[in-house]
């Protein structure tokens, strides 16, 4: 069970992996933490399936025991976050080819009304006035992703519905909806840019090159400033060492150029019940996740 604090600000951001809540949003959650609110991860699956994509940790007694490393590297990192995280008991379904059938009984197999039930609780005792989850695409088309969204979407509307899931609890309505908008093309581009200014070799400009022609980004509606809280982000990427290799791909960067270029971890406002204010009203970003719920404007 959870200790409720009347009053206080309550975010649940909802992850398909382990390791997914440090990659995407981490220094956001740990800038939170660190100010008072009540943070909880919700992790749909245990990454059974997952790549250990550290070669030092590519050995066969871990791939054999992959699911309680997994397991033990989220602690860790839900430690250094200051966070609290809840599996929500579902089987990761890989990465199968353009060809090949989703695994029988993982995650993105469910059904999504059944799916979504654990987390129709979830919110339900916990009460969040704020959800974070990934857009329809899922951030990359891994199909544990797309689902995560889709199972999201659903408990938030179901999660406020006395009439479905009566046996989860009191009905609960959250506030305010939002998606990761990590690790985009323009995140990548900036970074790549700066770096060639200052003279840093650069490995984004390959990834850049190659980079799917995909729909354009959601518009951004909401920079949370937490620069500050990088070094907690890295230490929590760094805690899932099966996935996490040291100086390489999004660890490379200097991390002075990323805190000058780009202090901020962004989003999209997907759905609100409560009003815009101040800037936000006016049509400026949103520089924290509860306007209109820190004014009193909350719903629930």
């Amino acid at each position: 069970m959870f200790t409720k604090h009347p009053g206080g600000l309550r975010l649940l951001t909802v992850h398909a992996h382990p390791d997914d809540e440090s990659s995407k949003g981490a220094a956001t959650l740990a800038r939170y933490a660190a100010e008072g609110v009540e943070v909880l991860v919700a992790t749909c699956t245990g990454g059974e399936r997952g790549s250990v994509l550290n070669p030092a940790m590519d050995r066969p007694e871990v791939r054999a025991d992959l699911a309680r490393i997994r397991r033990e590297e989220m602690a860790a990192a839900r430690e250094i976050l200051g966070v609290r995280q809840q599996f929500l008991g579902f089987v990761d379904s890989g990465m199968p080819g353009p060809d090949e059938p989703l695994p029988e009984g993982c995650f993105a197999a469910q059904p999504v009304e059944a799916a979504a039930a654990p987390l129709v609780a979830l919110i339900r005792e916990f009460r969040p006035q704020v959800v974070v989850t990934y857009d329809e695409t899922g951030g990359y088309p891994h199909p544990d992703h797309v689902m995560t969204h889709r199972v999201t979407v659903e408990a938030f509307e179901a999660a406020a519905d006395p009439e479905r899931f009566p046996e989860a609890g009191e009905p609960w309505q959250v506030s305010k909806l939002y998606y990761h908008q990590a690790l985009s093309r323009a995140w990548f581009q900036t970074l790549h840019d700066a770096m060639t200014e200052h003279g840093v070799p650069s490995d984004m400009g390959e990834l850049l090159a190659e980079w799917p022609d995909t729909p354009p980004a959601l518009a951004t509606t909401t920079r949370i400033a937490c620069a500050e809280h990088f070094a907690v982000r890295d230490a929590a990427m760094l805690a899932h060492a099966t996935q996490v290799q040291p100086g390489v791909a999004f660890m490379s960067h200097p991390r002075e150029i990323e805190r000058e270029v780009w202090p901020t971890e962004d989003y999209h406002l997907a759905r609100s019940l409560v009003p815009a204010v101040g800037g936000a009203a006016a049509g400026a970003f949103e520089d924290d996740l509860f306007v209109g719920v820190r004014s009193g404007e909350g719903v629930g």
